[in-house]
């Protein structure tokens, strides 16, 4: 079951859902609630907002680059992200590290600050709604054998085991475990992410699954032509 709830205040102030400053890091990645990261943490300016993170207990919001660079030079985030909070640190002896983080809550950037070496905002909880209500329920159902088969299909085009023994039962965790497996491209990650409700974010996510499941359908196909295919003399592909 994903948590969207924070470890403590600190991470992402709650109480009448205040705005609070937090420490940025633009990526092109999008994280989403539930969902474990790795990062190599190498800029003078992140190892420097990582230890203040591991100083004072404060979570980082990761938020998708709009434009400009991942690293060196400044980059432009979309409004919508996640707080990370830093579950595992890894020191190498030249100051670098290997951090796990875990994203907890949404949240929405209202003003950017580049007082820092590192980017900051004033941010405010953006907390996902209408999980319990009955369209949410009708969505979930009808998108849980669309995941199984997108894993089915993702294990044989890959090559690569992956397993899903276990969907969760409450259609908010279910929309975002969607979200994290859903191999799209992170502009697509991030209309999901920015939705509003739970309803939405199952039917966008059911939109891609139903998407990349043709996709998925034709590469196996394909693939599964090639050995019954020879290259012909002129260099062509040629069936026998």
């Amino acid at each position: 079951m994903i948590d969207d709830t924070p470890e403590n205040d600190d991470e992402l102030s709650h109480e009448g859902n205040s705005a609070m400053e937090m420490p940025l890091f633009p990526l092109n990645v999008v994280l989403f609630p539930g969902m474990a990261l790795p990062l190599h943490i190498f800029e003078p300016r992140y190892r420097e907002m990582i230890n203040r993170c591991l100083d004072e207990n404060l979570a980082f919001g990761v938020v998708l680059i709009k434009e400009g660079p991942e690293v060196g030079g400044d980059a432009e985030p979309r409004r919508v992200g996640t707080a990370a909070r830093i579950v595992k640190v890894d020191r190498q002896p030249d100051g670098r590290m290997n951090i796990q983080v875990v994203g907890t809550r949404r949240f929405r950037i209202e003003e950017l600050n580049h007082d820092r070496a590192y980017l900051t905002g004033r941010v405010r909880h953006f907390p996902v709604t209408d999980g319990d209500t009955k369209l949410a329920t009708e969505r979930a159902h009808q998108i849980r054998p669309k995941i199984m088969r997108y894993v089915e299909l993702l294990t044989k085009a890959t090559g690569v085991q992956l397993k899903l023994d276990r969907l969760p039962e409450d259609a908010t965790s279910l929309a975002f475990l969607t979200a994290i497996t859903l191999q799209v491209r992170p502009e697509d990650k991030q209309r999901l992410l920015a939705l509003p409700g739970v309803p939405q974010l199952l039917e966008l996510g059911s939109y891609y699954l139903g998407r990349e499941l043709q996709l998925l359908e034709h590469m196996i196909k394909s693939q599964d032509a090639l050995p019954s295919m020879t290259i012909g003399p002129t260099g062509q592909l040629f069936s026998n």
